[in-house]
């Protein structure tokens, strides 16, 4: 018989998190002229003062414990702000008018584009992160570690910092103390125009590596030709080894950026691409960023399950969960694979368990109301109860996706992927309606639904603080449903989530272990549903099965008395 109980974390915690990712130059954005490819004064621009005290205390009453404001950090565009003395960038090397957020130009400055007065930028952002904590609220942004944009240039560095590049030696290919790979002698020649509507064209010499770990001069289509590599004393041109002794100057450098946000309140790093970067960086990094600041978190995007505990060792305390339940979620959503699938994925990260950050969307995946996942949100709400509800380890959501958001618009850069830009100047259609109280009823409704149910997960001390017990062992006649209980000494839920589309009578049978390790009594049970409002009585014997209906793509959620 397999381990069917989850095991008691060593470190309990007593406030679930739970994570709103938003990205910020859309968020407040309420022009909808949505002109594919349209400049910043024809589809307007997000703000950091859009994040009114009205505003934040709306995403605190979904249950939100932290905000990711996603795309702070100045990073390359198409617009200019060159008199403003804010270097402009070559739109070769942009992708799109408003450009990624993933690659940056200034790692001691914040986005132009999101400020009132751009002279005052900075002050309006540790503006927003004081709101945002008078809100109750803790802040997250972009630690893009593993690469800049192809011009970068500080001109925000605090004095005495040099500049990344600064002092590189551009004649070698890999130094440990350079903070570029170069490719010496060649000419960056990639495979598009490189003068791209300007009379001069975009000129680097010689070429330095890409992003992702693009090692010649001439990247590709997909490549992240917009970007160069940070090198951290990884020699990739002699089998990857590592010259760590002495520090190389890129550690440094990028710890001192990672302080430098921290002392602005910061209580948090989306780490891009953490597994890009050594393990031993992150090891030097976090150590001297948590003893100033004990309390910050770093969240670590790394898909390769054979590397989660080195990194976690590393100092990261929440690690994206994508290849395991994510993908898992994905297909039994779209009715490919069985809930059973569920149980072997939270088993193979059951030791860290308390390290794993689920989610359903983020900028990187789909929307879960595109035609290329769902079609449609309600069908990821029993994805979303197990997800937010199972462990007490952290879940996050994607603004909009509350609404059902489709992101099927065809942006300009961003073409028709189901995705939200994270490259183009635009406006999000639910978020714009909610704004104006314009949803229709069913998208009313599952912002009803997600503000149950995080709510749930940030109140209820069965799911803060319980134990868990996953019960499709003994109810392996379930193939379209998920059941397992949470509890404390005090407090008990058995949680029942349907992915089928049709209403289920479910015949839950809950096994003799279960009542021992969870200290219950065998015995009929008052329950209410935490979700519907509606009470039964349900009779828990480990020798008969109790009937439980559940509606179509939906859960109950009962709290037994």
């Amino acid at each position: 018989m397999p381990f069917q109980f989850f095991s008691v974390s060593l470190r309990l915690l007593m406030e679930k998190t739970i994570i709103y990712q938003i990205f910020t130059r859309l968020y407040g954005n309420r022009n909808e002229t949505r002109k594919p490819g349209g400049s910043i004064e024809e589809n307007g621009c997000g703000k950091f003062n859009d994040f009114t005290p009205a505003v934040l205390k709306q995403i605190k009453g979904m249950g939100v414990s932290h905000v990711w404001y996603t795309g702070i950090i100045r990073h390359a565009t198409m617009t200019d702000y060159n008199h403003y003395g804010i270097p402009r960038q070559h739109p070769a090397v942009v992708k799109g008018r408003a450009g990624s957020p993933y690659a940056i130009t200034d790692y001691y400055d914040v986005d132009p584009d999101l400020a009132v007065d751009v002279n005052q930028r900075m002050a309006e952002f540790e503006q927003l992160v004081e709101r945002t904590h008078k809100a109750g609220m803790k802040v997250v942004i972009d630690f893009v570690p593993n690469h800049v944009a192809r011009q970068y240039k500080s001109i925000c560095k605090p004095r005495g910092v040099k500049d990344l590049g600064g002092d590189d030696n551009p004649e070698s290919g890999f130094d440990p103390q350079n903070n570029f790979y170069y490719c010496p002698g060649q000419r960056f020649t990639p495979y598009f125009d490189l003068y791209h509507g300007e009379t001069e064209p975009y000129i680097e010499e010689p070429a330095k590596a890409t992003g992702n770990d693009c090692f010649h001069n001439a990247p590709g289509q997909n490549d992240w030709y917009e970007t160069v590599k940070l090198n951290y004393g990884v020699d990739y041109y002699a089998g990857r080894t590592g010259h760590f002794d002495p520090i190389p100057d890129t550690w440094r450098k990028m710890t001192d950026i990672l302080l430098f946000w921290a002392a602005k309140g910061i209580d948090g790093f989306r780490c891009d691409m953490a597994e890009m970067v050594p393990a031993e960086f992150w090891g030097f990094a976090t150590k001297q960023v948590k003893e100033s600041y004990p309390g910050l978190v770093f969240i670590g995007e790394v898909y390769n399950p054979q590397e989660y505990r080195r990194y976690i060792a590393s100092g990261f305390d929440y690690l994206y969960d994508k290849v395991g339940m994510y993908d898992a979620m994905f297909q039994i959503i779209r009715g490919h694979q069985s809930t059973q699938t569920i149980t072997g994925v939270w088993q193979q990260t059951d030791d860290i368990r308390q390290h794993m950050l689920y989610f359903l969307e983020n900028h990187d995946e789909l929307r879960i109301a595109s035609d290329f996942f769902a079609a449609n949100g309600r069908k990821a709400v029993p994805a979303l109860v197990v997800n937010a509800l199972m462990q007490q380890n952290p879940f996050m959501l994607y603004a909009g996706q509350e609404y059902g958001e489709r992101g099927m618009d065809c942006e300009g850069f961003s073409g028709h992927d189901g995705r939200t830009t994270i490259f183009d100047y635009w406006s999000i259609d639910t978020l714009c309606r909610a704004a104006k109280k314009k949803l229709t009823p069913d998208e009313q409704q599952l912002a009803c639904i997600y503000n149950k149910v995080l709510n749930i997960a940030r109140k209820e001390k069965a799911v803060a603080e319980g134990l868990s017990f996953d019960l499709m062992y003994v109810n392996r006649h379930c193939h379209r449903q998920y059941i397992f209980l949470r509890a404390t000494k005090t407090a008990r839920l058995l949680v029942v989530a349907n992915f089928d589309d049709v209403d289920v009578s479910v015949g839950v049978c809950v096994p003799s272990h279960a009542f021992e390790y969870l200290s219950m009594r065998e015995k009929a049970y008052r329950a209410t549903d935490l979700l519907s409002g509606s009470e039964t009585t349900l009779n828990l014997c480990s020798d008969r099965p109790v009937t439980v209906e559940v509606p179509s793509r939906s859960a109950v959620v009962y709290k037994l008395k």
